[in-house]
């Protein structure tokens, strides 16, 4: 019954984003939906934004294991990110027009600085659509009772997401989140209601929790505890605001006003219901402490699916799968259309000349098949779970992309050479410490890095220019 249902469901959500494709006329229905979207719709999209493989099972997998302050990273540092989206950033790039966030890079600076930020911004997506891909495989390994192998649940779930992406775009992303939050968001609260009674109540798994240190947010008060601490929360709570699915779904509003209100909204939202999973996979340790803690040793990933399956009636399970397929179908969807949408606008398309708006909308479908591609690669072959797939990608971001961005938005001196001198500082001291350090080290790699792409950016921008002035005039983008 429960696969029959899930059937059903990805039979319907392929549907829904056909149907929208019906809207996709020129290349900026398919990349920001024609800026039209209403303040639910954008709430709903900024929410599914993160909601989706590491939300459902990785952050639930990896705080069972380390508590709270495991889990740092996300969704502690991935709610602050749409927070300081919405303030400090979504107001000043919707007025902008553009289509992408690379967009921003060669209007501030120039053509080399546009490329080099868009291919980072596109690498820090790999790994991030591989969990989600990796989700989609293990819900169809389980609900069939391990007919559909885990490969080849990715591959079949790798196939759905891409139709509906690549005719609709935006437009399938945003409304498949809309009717997919409620189904997220009821069937999550549903679920963790039987779970809770189950356990013994809300206030005894909360209270349990609490006594074994699950809740302790803060490090110890010494240096070699807080700076590996802050280089995680700052990895996606900074590393994420310059990535073009952030950008797309703030942009995709139908004015400013929309944009950061959604942003906020949808902020709080991932926040509060992150705890919701937290809760479902601690419980199942106090309903069953051997099962589950034998199963947390092996793979924590599937804690939840097993509780639910084999701990709750069949209305329970076919919701649960249903909502865990909701998110990553409307996490993945996005976050393949957005690296594809900056490729194809940032790189490629330059290089080819005098492309139609018809041809360039072909070139986004060509370039979206073949990062897919790329990402289901990867999702077969990696062993990483799906938390560490998830954090890992923000790393490049923060040290490359980030720095530009908020000086050229921020700081008037900021020029194209500061920009170029912040990218190769964070990028090659990162990369050095990457392979260099040990597991005991106390400053993470991408925070040297980020340190340095600040350094180079003010050094850069105040040494005598060789590459070319700024652009930007008391915040605003002028001619050359």
């Amino acid at each position: 019954m429960v696969l029959w249902f899930v059937i059903l469901y990805l039979i319907l959500s392929v549907g829904i984003g056909l149907f929208a494709a019906t809207r996709v006329r020129n290349s900026k229905d398919f990349a920001v939906a024609g800026r039209s979207l209403p303040l639910a719709v954008v709430t709903a999209t900024v929410f599914a934004t993160w909601f989706g493989a590491e939300a459902v099972l990785g952050i639930s997998a990896t705080f069972v294991k380390e508590g709270l302050r495991g889990v740092v990273a996300d969704p502690f540092g991935s709610s602050m990110c749409l927070m300081l989206a919405g303030l400090f950033f979504a107001p000043r790039l919707y007025r902008l027009n553009m289509l992408t966030v690379g967009d921003y890079y060669r209007y501030r600076y120039d053509r080399s600085i546009e490329v080099l930020c868009t291919l980072c911004i596109v690498a820090s997506y790999l790994g991030w659509v591989a969990a989600q891909f990796k989700v989609l495989g293990l819900v169809l390994n389980v609900v069939t009772e391990g007919m559909v192998s885990q490969s080849v649940g990715i591959m079949i779930g790798a196939a759905i997401v891409l139709t509906y992406t690549t005719f609709g775009g935006m437009f399938s992303v945003a409304i498949l989140d809309f009717v997919q939050i409620s189904v997220i968001m009821g069937g999550l609260l549903y679920i963790a209601s039987i779970v809770g009674e189950m356990a013994g109540g809300v206030q005894t798994v909360i209270s349990h929790a609490a006594e074994v240190g699950k809740l302790d947010l803060f490090p110890p008060a010494s240096i070699t505890a807080w700076i590996p601490f802050i280089g995680a929360w700052m990895t996606m709570m900074l590393g994420s605001i310059p990535q073009q699915d952030v950008f797309q779904r703030i942009t995709s509003a139908k004015n400013e006003q929309t944009a950061v209100r959604g942003s906020l909204l949808g902020a709080a939202l991932y926040f509060a219901f992150c705890f919701v999973p937290m809760f479902l996979a601690y419980a199942a340790t106090l309903i069953d402490p051997a099962k589950f803690g034998a199963l947390l040793e092996q793979d924590s990933q599937l804690i939840l699916p097993t509780l639910i399956l084999e701990h709750t009636p069949l209305p329970a399970q076919i919701i649960f799968f249903g909502a865990v397929l909701s998110a990553v179908m409307s996490c993945s969807s996005a976050t393949l259309l957005a690296p594809s949408v900056a490729l194809s606008e940032n790189v490629i398309r330059p290089m080819l000349s005098h492309v139609n708006d018809t041809e360039f909308l072909r070139l986004m479908r060509v370039v979206l098949l073949v990062f897919a591609l790329v990402v289901l690669t990867i999702a077969l072959w990696s062993d990483a779970t799906i938390y560490k797939l998830v954090v890992n990608t923000y790393k490049v971001t923060l040290v490359a992309a980030f720095i530009p961005l908020v000086a050229g938005l921020y700081w008037k001196r900021a020029t194209t050479q500061g920009a170029l001198y912040a990218i190769i500082a964070g990028l090659t001291s990162w990369l050095a410490l990457e392979l260099l350090s040990q597991p005991t080290d106390v400053w993470p790699p991408q925070l040297i890095g980020f340190l340095m792409a600040g350094i180079g950016m003010v050094v850069g921008s105040l040494w005598p220019s060789q590459v070319g002035a700024s652009k930007q005039i008391n915040g605003h983008i002028d001619g050359e």
